[in-house]
């Protein structure tokens, strides 16, 4: 089992800065893909990014050059660096893992909320 903790969501202007952590515990991230998904209020939730267990990473588009995923393993957490912050990405953020290689993310955070004023 895989247990995940975000943290660092928060109120910032738009045009502002922050970052998300996820804590694991249970694996290393060599064995498992991880991605952040987001879900504002009356909307589905999206895929933001992810970074796979080959070190690789992708970006949803409305946040490509913007949002930067890497991770720490001595620490067994990863990170998302969220820069230009807009409006539009208001929202619950929830880190997830996988330990397939395709499929569904069988892990999931309780989420962090990310506001971003106009």
């Amino acid at each position: 089992q895989v247990q995940l903790v975000e943290s660092g969501g928060g109120l910032v202007q738009a045009g502002g800065s922050l970052r998300l952590s996820c804590a694991a515990s249970g694996r290393t991230f060599g064995t498992y893909d991880m991605a952040w998904f987001r879900q504002a209020p009356g909307k589905e939730r999206e895929f933001v990014g992810a970074l796979w267990r080959s070190g690789l990473t992708d970006y949803a588009d409305s946040v490509k050059g913007r949002f930067t995923i890497s991770r720490d393993d001595a620490k067994i957490t990863m990170y998302m660096e969220m820069n230009s912050l807009k409006f539009e990405d208001t929202a619950v953020y929830y880190c997830a893992g996988r330990g397939s290689t395709s499929g569904k993310f069988d892990y999931w955070g309780q989420g962090t909320q990310v506001t971003v004023s106009s």
